[in-house]
């Protein structure tokens, strides 16, 4: 082989090789690039809990509060919620229920009074997240995790259904939705 053909023999075979490395990589790039626009910060869905009794010093749902639990199930069931979080009261626990019953998840008990504990736990976690609170925790919660909780829960709403969406910029957007209502209107 003369000095020519074999410089044109190398330089074809570094450009096949050249070729062979980029569409692997690209392959492999293409391979990945779904799976990296899948892997999204978790959301956090937080709730109060439905109508509650007027009496008891532990109060349950009332037949309104329990249709609203089932409502919340009903939204949130595709949401690829995780884990769900509720204070150990009565009619968080019954708020909670359908949807961990119908996700086959446990529902973790957590204290009211222990919030940064809470938001530290939730935040450790990967995937959708279900908090159950009350209308004096809630605006506090929201708060740890960086969203905007919006004016005060009045004693008499229950429809309340924040979605806190975690950004890859670490920034959280906060969007207010509302639950089914309990009863038609």
């Amino acid at each position: 082989m003369t000095t020519g053909r074999r410089t044109h023999f190398l330089i074809t075979e570094t450009m096949r090789t050249s070729h062979r490395v980029y569409a692997g990589l690209s392959l492999a790039l293409a391979m990945l690039f779904p799976c990296a626009a899948m892997a999204e910060p978790g959301t956090i869905y937080l709730v109060r809990h439905g109508e509650k009794a007027t009496t008891g010093k532990d109060p349950e749902l009332t037949a309104q509060g329990q249709i609203r639990a089932q409502n919340i199930a009903t939204t949130l069931h595709r949401a690829g919620i995780q884990a769900i979080f509720s204070t150990p009261t009565a009619r968080t626990l019954q708020t909670a229920q359908p949807l961990a019953q119908g996700l086959r998840l446990p529902v973790q008990q957590y204290a009211a009074d222990a919030s940064k504990a809470l938001v530290e736990k939730v935040k450790s976690l990967h995937g959708a997240v279900l908090v159950v609170g009350h209308s004096d925790t809630l605006a506090e919660l929201v708060k740890l995790f960086g969203g905007a909780p919006g004016a005060q829960i009045a004693d008499d709403e229950y429809d309340r259904l924040y979605q806190l969406i975690n950004g890859a910029d670490g920034k959280v957007t906060t969007v207010m939705l509302t639950s089914l209502p309990a009863t038609p209107q």
